[in-house]
C-alpha cells in the first residue's frame, strides 16, 4: 500500500525555497519521502524516529541523509485519514535542542489548524455525506 503524503505550511514554504537553494538536500529529501510512501508508520530509525516533548502523541521526525554540514528535519504526522501530513522542516545544525522547542511549537500549531480545516474529510479528501467535496 502507497501512502499519501500532504505538505501543508510551514513545510512547504521552507521545501520550496530549499529547491531553489539546495537541490542535492532536496533530492534526499525527496528519496526520504518515497520511502516513507512505500514503508509508511512502519518506517523506522534511522529514517524516521518519534520525536518527544509534543502534545501530538505520534509526532514524528524524517531524517533524510545530510548533503554537507546540513542536518534536515521534517515534522510529520499519520493523520485520522491514514496521510502522512508534513507540518515544518529545517535545518537544525548548530541548534540541536533549540530547533526542536521552536518546530515542535509550530508543528502542533499547524497540526490543530490542519484537522480544524479537514474535519469530517474521509480518506480520499471528500468531505463526508457530500458530493465532490475537496482536497487537501
Amino acid at each position: 500500500m502507497a501512502w499519501t503524503v500532504v505538505v501543508i505550511e510551514p513545510a512547504r514554504a521552507w521545501l520550496r525555497e530549499l529547491r531553489s537553494k539546495d537541490r542535492a538536500t532536496a533530492r534526499q529529501i525527496g528519496s526520504a519521502i518515497d520511502v516513507l510512501v512505500r514503508e509508511g508508520p512502519a518506517l523506522g530509525r534511522p529514517l524516521a524516529d518519534t520525536v518527544t516533548g509534543s502534545s501530538i502523541a505520534n509526532l514524528k521526525e524524517l531524517r533524510p541523509a545530510s548533503v554537507g554540514a546540513t542536518e534536515v528535519r521534517l515534522l510529520f504526522v499519520f493523520d485520522p485519514q491514514r496521510r502522512a501530513v508534513f507540518l515544518v522542516a529545517g535545518d537544525k545544525s548548530g541548534r540541536w535542542s533549540s530547533w526542536y522547542s521552536k518546530a515542535i511549537k509550530q508543528a502542533e500549531e499547524a497540526y490543530g489548524a490542519y484537522l480544524e480545516a479537514t474535519e469530517g474529510q474521509s480518506a480520499t479528501g471528500q468531505v463526508e455525506g457530500q458530493e465532490g467535496g475537496c482536497r487537501t
